[in-house]
């Protein structure tokens, strides 16, 4: 299934985009849109504000908007926590409402980016997956298929062909789901922090660092196997793309990866390019 032929034109003032996510709502400015006369390339985004999925303060989300956005704006969601995406565009109403501030706000579906989404069931498939690809595609070398890597509350591996279409993937819990399961699971086992780095060394010592071991050296081989099973019909040629505010824990085993810390909400950016920038 392919995007529309003609997605929206870009919307007129400031653009901003919303990534939601299980445990964050990642905020950025769109500072350079991606159209260029006889191609594309990657919208640049920045200012970024990152607020808790589950409970943030409208305040730091008004204070955020006031800072990037003092005249007309619109704000593309992207969400796969309908609860908490819900939450933003009533907050975002409401300082538009009652500060004067036009902000208008549009959801972003799989149908909104430039992307051909091969697989069975493309509105199953997750924003920020299909988001990360669709930008990846301006990002990979021409004519070669890539792997995808994001290492956040889940981590995601996917592929898109040479041609730049979405072909699926693998999904697994991150490190912080592991060690939240680890806890929940057990009666005695505590929940260690979120790990974002390479993991300690064998033997650990405690029972936190143990835990700690065991989710990151595990985190590591796993994306290390997927990543290898994703190469084997290219026959290693698929180029890695890394991203995702765990991609330090996996960083040193895909060797060559391109690390871009702010692909999803690049990807978002482009729902709002117009048709001619295709």
């Amino acid at each position: 299934m392919t995007a529309p032929d003609h997605p929206p034109v870009r919307p007129a003032g400031t653009v901003l985009v919303a990534d939601v996510g299980n445990t964050r709502i990642k905020l950025a400015l769109v500072e350079e849109h991606g159209g260029v006369a006889g191609g594309r390339r990657l919208p640049r985004v920045g200012r970024r504000q990152d607020l808790l999925s589950r409970d943030f303060r409208p305040a730091n989300l008004e204070n955020w908007l006031a800072g990037v956005a003092p005249g007309p704006a619109t704000l593309l969601v992207a969400s796969v926590h309908e609860a908490a995406a819900v939450r933003l565009e009533a907050a975002v109403a409401e300082v538009s409402a009652t500060r004067h501030r036009a902000v208008r706000q549009r959801r972003v579906g799989h149908a909104d980016l430039p992307l051909e989404v091969a697989v069975d069931e493309p509105h199953r498939v997750g924003i920020d997956r299909l988001a990360a690809a669709a930008a990846a595609v301006l990002v990979k070398e021409p004519g070669r298929p890539a792997i995808v890597v994001d290492c956040g509350t889940a981590t995601t591996v996917n592929i898109v062909s040479a041609a730049g279409a979405f072909l699926g993937g693998a999904i697994l819990p991150g490190p912080a789901l592991m060690a939240r399961a680890l806890a929940d699971g057990t009666s005695r086992l505590p929940e260690v922090a979120a790990l974002a780095d390479a993991p300690p060394p064998l033997p650990a010592r405690s029972t936190r660092s143990a835990i700690a071991a065991g989710i990151g050296w595990g985190m590591r081989g796993a994306v290390e196997r997927i990543v290898a099973e994703a190469q084997r019909p290219y026959a290693g040629a698929a180029q890695v793309i890394l991203t995702g505010g765990s991609a330090g824990m996996v960083r040193d085993c895909l060797p060559g990866a391109v690390e871009l810390p702010d692909l999803v909400l690049a990807g978002i950016a482009l729902a709002a390019e117009p048709a001619g920038g295709r």
